[in-house]
């Protein structure tokens, strides 16, 4: 997994009712994706690149958690090149749920 090997312990669970967690935590339907990550308190939705997942460790931002919608082709684990890593539009959403730029 993409997550091990840059150094995460990792835990995987398979959730019959995906929708209803992600409702419980807060994550909107339009952020919404195929994984989701709980980490030090934050949802961490989609294929989120590591680089943004420090960045949100290290702000400590007073949200839910950031996301990368849908599935990108280009995102980590789905394929394409590390160095558009960087452009990908992963999103901060806030403790009222509502969406915005993260970086």
């Amino acid at each position: 997994m993409y997550l091990q090997q840059h150094g995460a312990e990792v835990e995987s669970r398979e959730d019959p009712d995906r929708a209803a967690f992600l409702a419980e935590m807060g994550v909107p339907d339009e952020v919404g994706s195929c994984h989701t990550a709980v980490v030090e308190g934050y949802v961490v939705e989609g294929h989120v690149p590591v680089w943004a997942i420090v960045d949100l460790l290290t702000a400590r931002p007073d949200a839910i958690g950031i996301a990368l919608p849908g599935m990108p082709g280009d995102s980590p684990g789905m394929g394409g090149d590390t160095a558009s890593w960087d452009r990908l539009p992963v999103v901060l959403v806030g403790r009222n749920g509502e969406v915005g730029p993260f970086a």
